[in-house]
Parts: structure tokens; C-alpha cells; sequence
């Protein structure tokens, strides 16, 4: 039975959803609520039954179902209250969401709310693909989906194009039942998964890694996939004549990239960046007051483990807000991704924050040898050596509140090679 009036509502069950509202109701916040569209929570988790998860929440290396289970039966342990099959239509400024499902339409007033709706992946229209669009053109996740929730396999001669993750593990589970997978083309010259998924799902199948190179070319025009073509692709990502390569397929998988689901917080008047994220502070608030962003929706993890760890910090901030222990007058920092940099969260921080920052980032391309800085305008405030930063994985740093209290501007962060 859901009731008119909650501290905290929780919308989307995922493992940031489930993290969070643990969180929170260990921090003496008692009434919970978590709203999920599925029939289960847990989200993605569900179907990644392959290993990897786990070794910083829990200790152990799990599957993404065991994963789940730890969570969903932390929540059942801490009675918070959760509903299934339940969509929220929209969220108001003043924190009032809308919700229906079978039973009915649900007006919920929430003193804050913690919104973690995953993200979703990029298809065929998303990045244009060249040709025809027969069946048999589908993203890593779906054939996820079909192969590990429904028992469904989606082709038998498959060529991924993208080398994120899902599309990786991918690989080596259709190799596992039965597949031939011809290989993988990826755009930019260096992979944009984790190495581990490079070595484990690709390197020991003796699947192919095409770097710079992308499909040309999709044939099916009588409805189904027959083949594709790729092709060598320049410094400026355009198609080399003369170096196709065609591969008679059924199967092209998409794995292309993850964008965050955050049409509700758009909707809601939530200011977003550039990746579609909402603008969070340094206590992962957006720019409504007491509506908090974790996990993919904010922007996209490496680890289901980080994921859980961010949204187990943002319990904490919510916490303080509920017993108002946060300012309201506060005066800002901007935070500004610099040469180097694709993005860097939070993307502002308070001018009177008595918290220590974690900064999370990306560099835009793998580079070795390397300084991150931290500037206010031209001033360097902080100097730190890495030896290798690769787009694939989060970079975190954090600075103290001493640190803090030396920017007066904004903070940049940036990266350049070491002299």
C-alpha cells in the first residue's frame, strides 16, 4: 500500500536505488520509499549473469543475480517499503510525484527524493548507421536480455560494432553458446571497455578487434541482415576508401554507448549536462532543492560496486538535508572539465562546504606519463602524477576541505603530459 506522505522516495530499483534507500534507513531514516517499473528490482543486474561483482561491496566475486540478491534481501531485513510494476509519470519541483500501476493513480509527497533510473543504450538511429535496417540489428543489451532472461539466441554469425562492455562480455557468451563471433569494430583507435573484458571476453576466444575502423555498410534490404561492412576510419573519423571488409552475418550487435534516463528529472525543471545528466553539487543535489542524483542516470560507471558506493554516499547528504544541516544561502564554485578532460563530477561545489570533494572524471583518450591539475583560473592549487589514465575507466580524486578553501574562482581540472 503506498501512503500519501514518505522522507524519502527512491524511484528506480536498481542497485543504486537498493544502495541508497539501505543507506538511509541505517542512517534513522524511516520512511522509505522505492518505486520500480519492473516486476522485480534489481534492474540490469537481473541478466548479467556473468561474474565481476561484488568485490568492494561485499568481499566476493558474484554474478549480477547474486549481486541483486544481497541487496533486495537487505531491503526486505530493513521492512522499507517498495512497490513494483509502478511507473512515476512525473516529478514536480516541490517534490510531489505522480505514480500509477494496476491498482491505481498515486499522488506521493516526498520531503526528498533520490531519483536512480539507470541509463540506456544507443542504437542504430542514435548513431546513424549506414544501410538498411533489417531485423537482426540489435544492441548488446537487448540480446542480453533475449539470451540470459528468455533463453533467446539472436543469431548465430555475429559482428559487434562498439567495444563497450556489455558488447564485450557479449562476445564471449554468444561464443559460449555456440555463436560465431566474426569480431569487433570500434571507432576510436584505443577500446572503450576495461581492459579485464578486452583479455577475458575477446583476447582468449581469438575474436578480432578492428580499433578505427566502424560499419560502412548494412545489407538487408529484403528485411533481414545478410551482411555488413566495415571500414578504416581517419583521425577525423571518416571512411578510407578501399579498405571495406565485408562479413556475411545475421546478428549486428550495437554496443555503442550508454546515455542516462533522466526525462523525468528534465521534465521536472532538473538542469542537465551535456551527457544528460543532471548538474549535481558536491552533495549530488541537482538544482532543485532536496531532489538527489546516483548512479548511471548521473552518469555512466564503470562497476555496479561504484555505482552502490555513490549512491550510499548520497544517503548521507540526504540525511543531512533531511535534518537540516545544509545551507540554503550557499554561494558556488563552478567545476570545469579543461584540456584533456570529458567531463567531471560534481559540476559545482558550495563556497562554505565543511565536506571533503571526491572529483570523479574521464580523460578524453589514453595518455601515459601524465599531471592532473586542479586551477582556480591560472592559479594551480593542487598536482597530481599518474601514470596511465584511459577513457574506460573513472578516474577519482579527492581534495580536502583545507584544499577547498583555496579556490576563490571556480575549479578546473585538467590533464597534460609530463614534461
Amino acid at each position: 500500500m503506498i501512503k500519501k506522505n514518505y522522507d524519502l522516495v527512491v524511484i528506480g530499483g536498481g542497485s543504486a536505488g537498493m544502495a541508497g534507500a539501505i543507506e538511509a534507513r541505517k542512517l534513522g531514516i524511516q520512511d522509505i520509499l522505492i518505486i520500480e517499473k519492473n516486476d522485480y528490482l534489481g534492474g540490469i543486474l537481473n541478466q548479467c549473469v556473468h561474474n565481476g561483482f561484488g568485490l568492494t561491496e561485499f568481499k566476493e566475486e558474484l554474478t549480477g543475480p547474486e549481486f541483486m540478491t544481497r541487496l533486495s534481501s537487505q531491503v526486505e531485513e530493513l521492512k522499507i517499503d517498495y512497490v513494483l510494476n509502478t511507473t512515476v509519470t512525473s516529478l514536480l519541483p516541490n517534490k510531489t510525484i505522480y505514480a500509477s500501476n494496476q491498482d491505481g493513480f498515486y499522488v506521493i509527497n516526498a520531503k526528498s527524493v533520490l531519483v536512480t533510473t539507470g541509463c540506456y543504450e544507443r542504437n542504430a538511429g542514435a548513431i546513424m548507421l549506414p544501410g538498411d535496417r533489417p531485423s537482426g540489428v540489435v544492441t548488446a543489451g537487448t540480446a542480453q536480455l533475449y539470451l540470459n532472461i528468455y533463453g533467446y539466441l539472436v543469431g548465430k554469425r555475429v559482428f559487434i560494432l562498439g567495444s563497450g562492455d556489455i558488447g564485450l562480455i557479449m562476445a564471449r557468451r554468444l561464443t559460449l553458446e555456440g555463436a560465431k563471433v566474426l569480431g569487433v569494430a570500434e571507432l576510436c583507435p584505443y577500446s572503450n571497455g576495461l581492459n579485464r573484458n578486452i583479455v577475458q571476453c575477446l583476447e582468449d576466444f581469438h575474436i578480432p578487434l578492428y580499433l578505427s575502423h566502424t560499419v560502412s555498410d548494412v545489407d538487408g534490404a529484403d528485411g533481414i541482415l545478410h551482411s555488413i561492412t566495415i571500414s578504416k576510419v581517419d583521425e577525423r573519423n571518416q571512411i578510407i576508401p578501399g579498405t571495406e571488409k565485408k562479413y556475411e552475418c545475421d546478428t549486428l550487435l550495437l554496443s555503442v554507448g550508454l546515455i542516462p534516463n533522466s526525462p523525468l528529472l528534465r521534465d521536472a525543471g532538473v538542469k542537465l549536462a551535456r551527457n544528460k545528466g543532471a548538474i549535481v553539487n558536491e552533495r549530488y543535489e541537482t538544482s532543485i532543492s532536496g531532489v538527489f542524483s546516483a548512479g548511471n542516470v548521473l552518469h555512466v560507471h564503470d562497476l555496479v560496486d561504484l555505482v552502490t558506493k555513490e549512491s550510499r554516499l548520497v544517503a548521507h547528504f540526504i540525511k543531512e538535508y533531511l535534518d537540516g544541516k545544509e545551507s540554503s544561502q550557499d554561494k558556488y564554485l563552478d567545476v570545469i572539465a579543461s584540456d584533456g578532460v570529458g567531463y567531471v563530477l560534481p559540476h559545482k561545489v558550495s563556497c562554505n562546504t565543511t565536506h571533503d570533494v571526491t572529483f570523479k572524471f574521464r580523460v578524453r583518450k589514453p595518455i601515459k606519463d601524465l599531471n592532473v591539475i586542479f586551477l582556480d583560473k591560472d592559479n594551480e592549487i593542487k598536482r597530481i602524477f599518474k601514470t596511465v589514465l584511459i577513457p574506460s575507466e573513472m578516474t577519482e580524486i579527492t581534495l580536502t576541505n583545507e584544499e577547498l578553501k583555496k579556490f576563490k574562482n571556480n575549479i578546473t581540472v585538467k590533464v597534460e603530459k609530463k614534461a
